[in-house]
């Protein structure tokens, strides 16, 4: 294939165009990119059943956690009575019968220690009948590998109620896997306990899992959309997110159960599902999320509910003209002044208080997540509610839209037309938020989608994915030929930068046997990380965004019918064309260059980044994380350049005008 390569401009490009979406789905937040090892660690967890219309929970503080070393060493209970916070009333009650008994934790599949490594340790205890010393300790098959000691007399600070607090650490003396935490007392007693927290001492701002953040940071995003996703509706509206929650203490942030715990749920297992028990400690709050945008250089997309539970899951809505609906439109007032507002302000100097005095300058919010209009749900009209109140207050805020769950059906045709209507009103709606879970040959086959789109209102690509395969627990999901539809179908993204002013992959992170959704775009265990082939199709373009587009005519259209797709664009600083190129035959193929219309050559070398694997259905994995990856190439720009049997490149060439 030869390719033009003219001076006519294209459209701009967003430098923040390729981003990141976050949900706490497939254990991504509790159990994953916060740091946190145990589970339950604050007694509260609650076990989730049911169906549509029919959820319920049943409260199970022991989760988690059983007798050491033998149940007839101690007894325990979870109580209330006299709590450490009025939001999570409930604590663990040990009465050791002998010396070194007490407590251990399973910690999801298990602890992971790293020789060397230092673990950090916190806690609340009331000493009811107890003056010895607390015993802290990582275990595996009766072999300690780590230990701390802490005096029930060396505390840090004490409550009103006598509740004392905590803090120690140690550092494992081999590595181990799949271990146990243990909390015991030195000698017989009773201790009432609260939120055992254990944290890797390099975990990111004492927050993040650090492989986990590192492969964020690696991918360059323009944006964070977070907390969700369905996370924010929760299956119900008294399980939905509340972001103010999420604000306090971490000792203080009120569990819930997570609305992913009752995916799966059906007759066959009496509405009981494998992940009944996943629960929502708010670790990763608000506050912890726009750092995590901060130090990733992304910009914040924060979501808001809209007054509805999971449309998919609930009928359940508040009515617009409840009085209580105003507290959901007061909520999305009082994030931006928490985001934006001066230390002074009400909301500002909660944010200042949690350690942020500097804004952190919010720009864009989304208005609901994937909400759509039917008789009873009036999403429109809500979103009107919500624009008014916003605008009147803060008229430089983005607000982004919703399209619904589809870009295929009458739900999708009813939102543009809702939104068109509006789109000579200024700063109606920034980005409709639109979401395409399909097969890769659909992605193959329409990326020409945004070519004949309206340049007026704009695209948020909030949620999308190939999927040649779907399902609970399936990483092989994320496979080779899944990558290069993403690929090929982000040329005409980047074509019609114009139109799509953001994108996002979804899901975002999995956890390895605790996936509810499958493919996801980095997949991980307690000990590792691996990014799937999609990761590095994102990676490339994260780091590939030039700031306009060069103009491609409609020869990309007959490349196509030789499965090629291509855009082309420019970065000024760097005087660099930027050219994507996606090989989806299972044979190589030659690319010539042609510069034409006076394009000076600064470098005779080509440098490419290039992700190919053997066979379409080649994945990566914890054993094999880069079976599929990429790697570098360089070569003369007056030779053909060789484009690998499914392929995606990435070829940076020096020139100027």
């Amino acid at each position: 294939m030869e390719l033009q390569i003219r001076k006519e401009k294209g459209v701009a490009i967003s430098p923040d165009m390729i981003g990141l979406f976050f949900e706490d789905i497939n254990y991504a937040a509790d159990g994953g990119l916060y740091a946190e090892m145990l589970e339950n660690r604050s007694f509260e967890f609650l076990e989730a059943l049911g169906d549509a219309r029919d959820y319920y929970t049943v409260y199970d503080g022991h989760y988690g956690w059983t007798a050491y070393p033998a149940e007839n060493a101690v007894k325990t209970k979870t109580v209330m009575g006299s709590p450490l916070t009025e939001e999570n009333p409930h604590y663990m009650r040990i009465q050791a019968l002998s010396a070194n008994a007490g407590i251990r934790n399973q910690a999801f599949d298990g602890i992971y220690l790293k020789k060397g490594m230092t673990y950090n340790i916190r806690f609340w205890a009331r000493s009811v009948k107890f003056t010895g010393d607390f015993l802290c300790k990582v275990e595996k098959a009766g072999k300690t590998c780590a230990e701390a000691i802490v005096s029930s007399a060396n505390y840090i600070e004490e409550t009103y109620n006598f509740y004392k607090y905590y803090e120690t650490s140690f550092t494992a003396t081999e590595d181990a896997e799949k271990a146990e935490f243990v909390f015991a007392l030195s000698e017989a007693g009773i201790v009432e306990l609260d939120f055992i927290s254990l944290m890797p001492a390099d975990a990111v701002e004492g927050i993040f899992r650090k492989d986990l953040f590192e492969k964020l940071a690696d991918l360059k995003p323009g944006f964070l959309r977070f907390p969700g996703g369905c996370i924010v509706e929760g299956n119900t509206l008294h399980n939905r997110y509340r972001f103010k929650e999420s604000l306090k203490p971490q000792w203080a942030r009120k569990n819930n159960w997570n609305r992913w715990a009752v995916h799966g749920n059906r007759i066959e297992n009496d509405f009981h599902g494998p992940y009944s028990h996943y629960n929502q400690t708010l670790g990763l709050g608000y506050y912890e999320y726009f750092l995590l945008c901060e130090k990733i250089g992304a910009k914040a997309i924060p979501v808001m509910n809209v007054g509805f539970a999971c449309q998919y899951q609930s009928a359940e809505i508040l009515s617009i003209e409840d009085m209580a609906f105003q507290e959901f439109v007061q909520d999305a007032l009082d994030l931006i002044e928490f985001a934006n507002g001066a230390a002074d302000t009400p909301w500002g100097s909660v944010r200042a208080q949690m350690g942020h005095e500097a804004p952190f300058e919010l720009t864009m919010l989304g208005i609901g997540n994937e909400q759509w209009q039917t008789e009873k749900a009036d999403f429109f009209e809500r979103y009107v509610k919500f624009e008014e109140a916003i605008h009147a207050r803060y008229p430089e805020i983005k607000l982004i839209g919703s399209a619904g769950p589809d870009i295929t059906s009458e739900r999708y045709e009813a939102a543009w037309k809702f939104y068109n209507e509006h789109k000579e009103q200024a700063n109606f709606v920034y980005a409709v938020d639109e979401h395409y879970y399909v097969k890769p040959q659909w992605l193959f086959e329409h990326v020409d989608f945004y070519d004949e789109y309206d340049r007026t209102v704009k695209v948020f690509s909030g949620e999308y994915a190939a999927h040649p395969v779907s399902g609970m627990n399936m990483p092989q999901a994320n496979n080779l030929e899944g990558a290069l539809a993403e690929a090929a179908f982000l040329t005409g993204v980047e074509r019609n930068a114009d139109v799509v002013v953001l994108a996002s992959y979804a899901p975002l992170f999995a956890k390895l046997g605790y996936a509810q959704w499958s493919p996801d775009m980095i997949w991980f265990d307690g000990k590792g990380c691996y990014g799937s082939p999609s990761y590095y199709v994102q990676k490339m373009y994260g780091n590939g965004v030039g700031d306009y587009t060069l103009d491609v005519g409609t020869e990309y259209k007959e490349a196509w019918k030789d499965k090629l797709y291509y855009s082309l664009s420019y970065r000024e600083a760097a005087r660099e064309i930027i050219i994507k190129v996606v090989n989806a035959n299972a044979e190589k193929r030659s690319l010539h260059l042609n510069l034409c219309d006076g394009w000076k050559i600064l470098d005779n070398i080509y440098r490419a980044e290039i992700l190919a694997g053997p066979w379409p259905e080649a994945t990566n994995s914890i054993s094999k994380p880069e079976n599929v990856a990429t790697y570098g190439k360089e070569g003369s720009i007056e030779e053909a350049i060789t484009l690998p049997a499914l392929s995606f490149s990435v070829i940076r060439v020096k020139a100027g005008l």
